[in-house]
């Protein structure tokens, strides 16, 4: 018998094999779908020990990123603010009005990356804060009908009765860096490096710039080695950089007993205040010469344009700087000075942290009168309707000297002075306003609107551990008037602040303000 159909035992073998090997393939195809795809490796975080201590590489990019801030709670007796002193509105009134005490607590955080480039290092900066604030009295009411004052209650979401701030977010600083470029928000090119801190953690102290809160800008920085470099800026000045630009002729009873001497008549923006500025900083400490120029440039001198209304009038200031490190006293001991003069540019010598009016009441006066009270008001220019501005100068200095105790101790005492001063005409403008307005008894012959402004501190500071420092920052802050002695002046009732229609005598005057702080860095 023939089986033509079967295979012969070689065949049958070698298709079992093919067989198997098939099935084979088929099964690890079907295991390898099962399995998850291959995964990129993690990137961790590493040091990016270019630019210091605290910076790391962003995952995944050439970019270094150092993040930062504090954690601060203040607590300041005998203000309505933090940290100035009781020198106008319900502050200066010295009343049931003014708080006996004022707290914030603010939350401060700090972005910087920077990027290596063939240009040299694109850097970025940000600084922000987060700050609450306790309430005080607004001013709405008189404090004696039922329903009429208005007391910023705290309530959930910062928001209260009145219309005083609470929660609130400030940017400090919003600046990219670039092959010697500064575009944004930063510190004055005019202002030392220590702004208006020579030593203190005080605000209001006077005799240079400030700006340590920022200022859009566009800087140029020449960097010649040795710590030598150069800085020409454009500077917004519109309305931080200006104090008032008094329109006299809109003067009223109830603006010149808060010592404003007019209407604030400041235009729209012109011109970015110009500065330039040189600086030398060694191991020996530092100096610095800066100067600026400030467009006034006024509104109108009636309601509408049709009135009419002043030229602009460019002012200008100059500031000296001088630290001095690491002096025979101790290591670490410091010494900063600073100098300026301004024509039309007061907020270069009055920082642009203080006040621009000042109404300080004292507790007795003269026997036929009701109290004293001291008056004066900051402006970088005066006019009247149908005239020019008249440039106000001021000059002043400050200055503060840190002693180290040891590692975990520090004082230090401070102080600063400015003067303000009219030229005749701008006291002409002035003068015959406030004689007409708050029936001045000395008349013309003993009006004079300058005045002398200082303050004076003493402050310490413990740091029982690194980044950790509670500070008590005592401040005697000084109005000297020079309106003739015994003067006296008839205020309207002033129903912000509480005051009756009255006589009053005025008169130097002077607060003390004491700052308690804690603050941790990271």
């Amino acid at each position: 018998m023939t089986f033509s159909n079967l295979s012969s035992p070689h065949q049958t073998i070698k298709r079992l094999v093919l067989t198997s090997a098939a099935s084979l393939f088929a099964l690890e195809a079907a295991q390898a779908a099962d399995l998850p795809a291959k995964s990129k490796a993690i990137e961790y975080v590493r040091v990016c020990a270019l630019y210091g201590a605290g910076f790391y590489y962003i995952p995944g990019t050439d970019t270094c990123i150092k993040l930062g801030g504090y954690l601060r709670a203040d607590l300041v007796l005998n203000s309505n603010s933090d940290f100035d002193p009781a020198a106008n509105g319900v502050a200066g009134a010295r009343n049931r009005l003014s708080n006996s005490y004022t707290w914030r607590s603010r939350e401060g955080l700090s972005i910087d990356t920077r990027t290596a480039t063939e240009y040299g290092a694109v850097r970025t900066f940000f600084q922000g804060v987060f700050s609450w604030t306790s309430g005080g009295y607004n001013g709405a009411g008189t404090g004696e009908v039922a329903g009429a004052t208005t007391y910023n209650a705290a309530v959930p979401g910062g928001q209260g009765s009145g219309a005083i701030a609470q929660g609130s977010l400030g940017v400090y600083s919003a600046f990219i860096q670039f092959a010697g470029f500064t575009v944004g928000k930063a510190v004055s090119q005019f202002s030392a490096p220590w702004t208006n801190y020579p030593a203190n953690e005080y605000d209001d102290l006077p005799g240079g710039g400030g700006w340590v809160t920022g200022v859009n800008q566009l800087t140029y920085t020449a960097d010649f080695g040795q710590g030598i470099t150069a800085s020409l800026s454009a500077q917004d000045q519109v309305v931080y950089g200006t104090t008032n630009i008094w329109n006299v002729s809109g003067a009223t009873a109830a603006g010149l007993a808060t010592g404003a001497y007019g209407t604030n008549d400041i235009g729209a923006s012109r011109s970015p205040d110009l500065i330039a500025m040189t600086r030398i900083d060694q191991a020996w400490g530092l100096f610095q010469a800066s100067l600026a120029a400030h467009d006034n440039h006024a509104a109108y001198y009636g309601v509408d344009e049709t009135t009419g209304h002043p030229g602009d009038k460019w002012g200008w200031a100059a500031q000296l700087a001088l630290s001095l490190k690491n002096i025979p006293t101790g290591i670490g001991d410091t010494i900063n000075l600073s100098a300026a003069y301004t024509n039309g540019a007061t907020r270069y010598n009055f920082n642009d942290l203080m006040a621009t009016t000042y109404a300080m009441y004292g507790g007795t006066g003269p026997a036929s009168g009701y109290q004293s009270v001291g008056l004066a008001g900051l402006s970088d220019s005066v006019f009247v309707a149908g005239a020019g501005q008249e440039l106000t100068t001021t000059y002043g200095f400050r200055g503060g000297y840190t002693h180290n105790w040891d590692p975990q101790w520090n004082t230090a005492v401070y102080g600063g002075w400015a003067a303000v001063r009219h030229g005749s005409t701008a006291k002409g403008y002035i003068c015959g306003a406030f004689v007409a307005g708050l029936a001045l008894s000395s008349g013309m012959a003993g009006c004079n609107p300058d005045f002398n402004y200082g303050a004076v501190g003493l402050v310490t500071r413990w740091t029982p551990i690194r980044n950790l420092t509670f500070t008590a920052d005592l401040a005697y802050t000084m109005l000297d008037q020079k309106y003739a002695s015994g003067s006296t002046v008839t205020l309207p009732l002033l129903s912000a602040v509480a005051k009756p229609a009255a006589t009053y005598e005025l008169k130097d005057q002077s607060t003390l303000t004491l700052l308690l702080r804690a603050q941790r860095n990271w």
